[in-house]
C-alpha cells in the first residue's frame, strides 16, 4: 500500500498542526518503508523538517489562501487534482483542507471545530471559510481521525457525523521531550533571560488561550510571589488586543515574557526549567503542551474542559478555565506544596509514556487500511 501525507502545515511552520503533521508521516514512514509519499503546498518560504527530508515529495507553489480557495471551489464542483495523490493507494489530509482528489480513497484529521463553537475568536474572513467549507470537507472524507474524545463528539453533534465514520488516534508528545539536563536548562535560561523561577504557557497568543484571564490570575499569584514570571511561548497569532490590554490593566508587562517563536531544540529546556506549566485554554482539539509539560518532568495546571482533562488524567491540577478563582487556587497549590508538586512529577512522567508517534502511527495505518477495503467492498 502507498500513500500520500499532506505536510503543508509541518514546511510552513504551523504550529501544532505542523508537528503533527511532521510527526505523524516520520513515524508511518518508519513503520512502513517505501509506502510513505508526502504532499504540500510550497511558498518560498517552506522548510523540510530534517525527519522528513528523504521522503519523495510533490508540492504546488500556491499561496495559503490561494490554495484554500482552489480547494474549495475544487470540492464543491468535483475539479479533480489527483496531482496531489499520484500514485498513492490513499490520500490523508493532517489539516482542515481536503483536495478532491478522484478514485483514491482519503481520510481526513480533524483536530477541533473551535470556530463552531467560539466564533467571536475568529477573525471574520477565516470562520466565514471554515464554517463553509469544513462540513463539505468532513462529508467527503471516506474516514475521520479525530485527535480526542471531545473532538469526535463535536462532530456527531455539529455535523451528524456517523460514529463508525470516526475514528479517535491520540498525539504525542515528541521523543525529545524528556527530563534535561541542569546544563541545557541554564542555557535556555540564559538564551531567553529567564529568572529561576517561571510559569510556563506554550501556544499562540490567541483569545482561545485564554491569556487575558491567566494574567489576571498572575496579579492575584504574585502578591505571595512578588517575584514569579509567566514566560508565554509562542507567537502572535490573531485578535490579541484583549491580551495586551490585560497586561497594562492589571499592571504585569514586567512580568510577562515574551519569547515568540521558539525553535523545537529549545523547548524542552524551557519546559523542564519552569516551575509549573499552565495550559488555561478555553478549548483545545487536544491539547499537546500537556503531555510535552508531563514527559519533561514538570507539574501542569491545565483547564478541566474539552481534551484537556481528558488528555491530563489524573496527572495534572486541572481547573474551570473560565473562573479566575480555580485557576489561582490551583497555582497557589502547586507553587506552595513542593510534594504535590514531586507528586505530579512522577504522574506526568509515566501517563505521558502512555502516548507515542509509534502507537498513532499504526492506528492510523488501520483507518487506512479501513479506508481502502470500504471502497473495495
Amino acid at each position: 500500500m502507498k500513500v500520500t501525507i499532506d505536510v503543508s502545515a509541518a514546511i510552513n511552520g504551523k504550529a501544532g498542526l505542523g508537528r503533527y503533521a511532521a510527526s505523524l508521516a516520520g513515524a508511518i514512514a518508519a513503520e512502513h518503508p517505501g509506502s510513505v509519499q508526502l504532499f504540500a503546498n510550497r511558498t518560498p518560504q517552506s522548510t523540510i523538517p530534517p525527519t522528513l527530508a528523504d521522503l519523495p515529495l510533490e508540492t504546488v507553489g500556491a499561496g495559503y489562501k490561494p490554495w484554500r480557495m482552489a480547494v474549495w471551489v475544487g470540492q464543491m464542483f468535483k475539479v479533480a487534482y489527483n496531482r496531489a495523490a499520484a500514485g498513492s493507494d490513499l490520500y490523508h489530509a493532517t489539516e482542515h483542507l481536503l483536495p478532491p482528489v478522484k478514485n483514491v480513497p482519503t481520510v481526513l484529521t480533524v483536530h477541533d471545530l473551535i470556530f463552531n463553537l467560539f466564533p467571536q475568536h475568529h477573525k471574520r474572513l477565516n470562520y466565514w471559510y471554515l464554517n463553509a467549507a469544513m462540513p463539505l470537507y468532513v462529508k467527503r472524507a471516506n474516514h475521520v481521525i479525530a485527535i480526542s474524545e471531545s473532538t469526535k463528539r463535536d462532530l456527531m453533534r455539529l455535523y451528524g457525523t456517523p460514529e463508525e465514520k470516526i475514528s479517535v488516534v491520540y498525539e504525542a508528545a515528541a521523543p525529545h521531550f524528556k527530563p534535561q539536563s541542569a546544563d541545557s536548562i541554564a542555557a535556555v535560561r540564559q538564551k531567553y533571560d529567564l529568572p529561576d523561577r517561571y510559569l510556563l504557557s506554550v501556544g499562540t497568543i490567541e483569545p482561545r488561550k485564554n491569556l487575558a484571564r491567566l494574567v489576571e490570575v498572575l496579579s492575584v499569584v504574585r502578591h505571595e510571589h512578588p517575584n514569579l514570571k509567566l514566560v508565554i511561548a509562542g507567537s502572535q497569532g490573531w485578535l490579541v488586543e484583549s491580551f495586551f490590554e490585560a497586561l497594562d490593566r492589571f499592571d504585569q508587562r514586567d512580568a510577562v515574557i515574551i519569547t515568540g517563536f521558539v525553535p523545537e531544540d529549545d523547548l524542552p529546556p524551557l519546559y523542564a526549567g519552569a516551575t509549573v506549566a499552565v495550559l488555561a485554554s478555553l478549548y483545545e482539539g487536544f491539547g499537546l503542551p500537556v503531555l510535552e509539560a508531563m514527559a519533561c518532568g514538570t507539574p501542569i495546571a491545565c483547564s478541566s474542559t474539552s481534551s484537556v482533562g481528558e488528555i491530563a488524567g489524573n496527572a495534572a491540577l486541572t481547573f474551570d478555565p473560565e473562573c479566575p478563582g480555580e485557576i489561582t487556587a490551583a497555582l497557589r497549590q502547586l507553587l506552595n506544596d513542593p510534594a504535590l508538586c514531586d507528586d505530579l512529577r512522577e504522574k506526568g512522567l509515566a501517563h505521558a509514556d502512555r502516548f507515542s508517534w509509534q502507537r498513532a502511527a499504526r492506528e492510523t495505518w488501520a483507518v487506512y487500511e479501513k479506508a481502502i477495503n470500504q471502497i473495495g467492498s
